[in-house]
């Protein structure tokens, strides 16, 4: 063991390793970046995180930055799971339900639990947590509140910001503090303390009142965006609130420990919509309506004949019998889940005379078996996730764009021809009544030319997106991949503000330094891998 590994493990409960195979393991997520750490930490309680981030803070005040990197199950597609110092690897033992409240719903858990896991128990007592990632069953609930996931859900019940209700953080220099709403009086004592949570607050207080015009006009104007600090979200009728500002942080300002989530009524009965359309602007006027409905439906997802077509050559007997050639050149799926059942069927009616007038045809489905039939269609972008042939497979790089509705006949145009200037298949899915589109180029890393593109391609996809008026990430954040294009994305001053929140909570730059932090796509080149494999056949990737 090398001297920052012998020590950490005699000051820790949980293990600690630095072997060659742990340290190549630990060197990537599921983004196509590499980066080897120098000690893996399986924390045992949040004491074994708490003495992690002083002893880093000790170093760095002595001019020796040890970074560290809180990781679930390494899902993250940003390279953001990723560091060249102490991993924190939450799953092993932090990965309970502490408490849940049966009455109103709330619970509160580790971050290394498995999303699924939680859903299923939340299941049994009648309850789900809506933003629910496609990659639940696999990935962590920490970690989907560090990159601020969302789902297919999402677009009527929010991201995972909105059910965080409190938090308890690691701050850079070991202390431990805990968000929530705060009172003017609570607030005030917050700002009266003399520890660094006291000067945190203290600081961030004053950026705030000096800043807030900018913090107000921070855009992307879209319906998500998971893109840099939600400075926004701290200052509200409740109160200051520190929770918001840590979610979808990545783990740039602290290491999040235990969260409480509200959780909603689960109603298991459905009423299930597909639209089929041959014309992009008819697609887009579709999605447009159907978010004037009086209730949001529970999901509106879409797929595109190119993702047909590829499953149909890959895997021509997952959609046997469920859908027909030729292929319509769109399909969208509206879901609803209202629990009064009348209001269910009456939404229903108002989808189907939209999709009368806008699709070229359409079903109507309750029934569970039939209903799982269609949604297999829109399942199929696995097929997509695990494409491999003759070297090239679908990589994870411009994969999480979102424009303003009225901009999607422009977006999805511009994703085809951008794809046909590169000489690239294309194969389109997504969260369509959000404006979010899903698309991933097959390409080789192993050949230099793909390598050389990859940049090229990343520069024309966010400046397209970045014109739009559109975010570069709906839900999987910024990470180090996307980080480039921040400034753009933000512009200067918002960008330096951002940096001087990330100042105030980690003045020694500790905490996964070089994530959503601007810098150069060269900054990329020289940890991007040579070859790349998302490593998820046991679970089958969904998007």
């Amino acid at each position: 063991m090398n001297k920052i590994a012998h020590y950490l493990q005699d000051h820790v409960l949980g293990e600690v390793m630095d072997s060659a195979d742990a340290r190549q393991y630990f060197s990537t997520d599921n983004s196509i970046l590499n980066i080897t750490p120098s000690v893996i930490l399986y924390p045992s309680n949040e004491n074994d995180v708490r003495k992690t981030a002083r002893f880093s803070w000790q170093l760095a005040e002595r001019g020796r930055v040890i970074p560290i990197t809180a990781r679930g199950s390494g899902t993250d597609q940003t390279g953001a799971a990723i560091g060249s110092g102490i991993i924190i690897v939450f799953p092993a033992h932090m990965n309970r339900i502490v408490e849940f409240d049966g009455k109103n719903g709330d619970a509160v858990i580790e971050p290394g639990i498995n999303y699924g896991k939680l859903q299923q128990t939340l299941h049994t007592h009648n309850r789900f947590l809506p933003p629910f990632p496609a990659s639940l069953e696999y990935s962590t609930v920490g970690g989907a509140i560090a990159n601020n996931s969302a789902g297919e859900k999402s677009i009527k019940y929010g991201d995972t910001r909105r059910y965080v209700k409190a938090l308890r953080v690691v701050l850079a220099n070991g202390e431990v503090i805990e968000t929530g709403p705060l009172s003017k009086r609570e607030l005030n004592k917050k700002l009266g303390l003399t520890t660094f949570e006291g000067e945190v607050y203290r600081s961030l207080d004053v950026l705030l009142e000096e800043n807030t015009a900018l913090i107000n006009d921070i855009g992307p104007r879209v319906t998500r965006n998971t893109s840099g600090y939600d400075l926004a979200g701290i200052k509200s009728k409740k109160g200051f609130d520190l929770t918001p500002l840590f979610v979808g942080s990545q783990g740039t300002l602290g290491i999040i420990t235990e969260a409480m989530l509200q959780t909603e009524i689960h109603n298991t009965g459905s009423t299930l919509v597909v639209g089929f359309f041959d014309d992009l602007q008819n697609v887009q006027d579709a999605v447009l309506s159907l978010n004037e409905l009086s209730d949001l439906p529970s999901a509106i997802e879409m797929v595109d004949a190119q993702l047909l077509s590829l499953v149909d050559r890959l895997n021509p007997n997952l959609l046997k019998n469920v859908i027909t050639k030729p292929y319509p050149n769109y399909v969208l799926f509206v879901e609803f889940d209202n629990a009064n059942d009348r209001v269910q069927k009456r939404l229903a009616r108002r989808a189907r005379k939209i999709f009368e007038k806008y699709a070229a045809s359409h079903q109507v489905e309750s029934e569970e078996e039939k209903k799982a039939e269609l949604w297999k269609i829109r399942q199929a972008s696995s097929v997509v996730l695990t494409y491999v042939e003759g070297g090239s497979r679908s990589i994870p790089l411009i994969e999480d764009g979102i424009v303003p509705l009225d901009k999607l006949n422009e977006y999805i145009a511009g994703l085809y021809q951008l794809f046909e200037r590169n000489h690239l298949q294309i194969a389109l899915w997504g969260h369509i009544g959000e404006g979010n589109i899903h698309v991933q180029p097959f390409m080789n890393l192993a050949q230099v030319g793909d390598r050389q593109r990859i940049f090229k391609l990343m520069d024309e996809y966010y400046t397209m997106v970045i014109n739009l008026g559109g975010s570069t990430s709906a839900g999987h954040n910024d990470g180090r991949l996307r980080s480039p294009y921040l400034e753009k994305l933000y512009g200067k001053d918002t960008i330096d503000l951002f940096a001087k929140v990330k100042k105030i909570f980690d003045p020694h730059n500790i905490l996964n330094p070089g994530v959503k932090t601007p810098s150069s796509t060269n900054n990329l080149k020289d940890i991007l891998r040579k070859e790349y494999s998302n490593d998820l056949y046991t679970q089958l990737p969904r998007s």
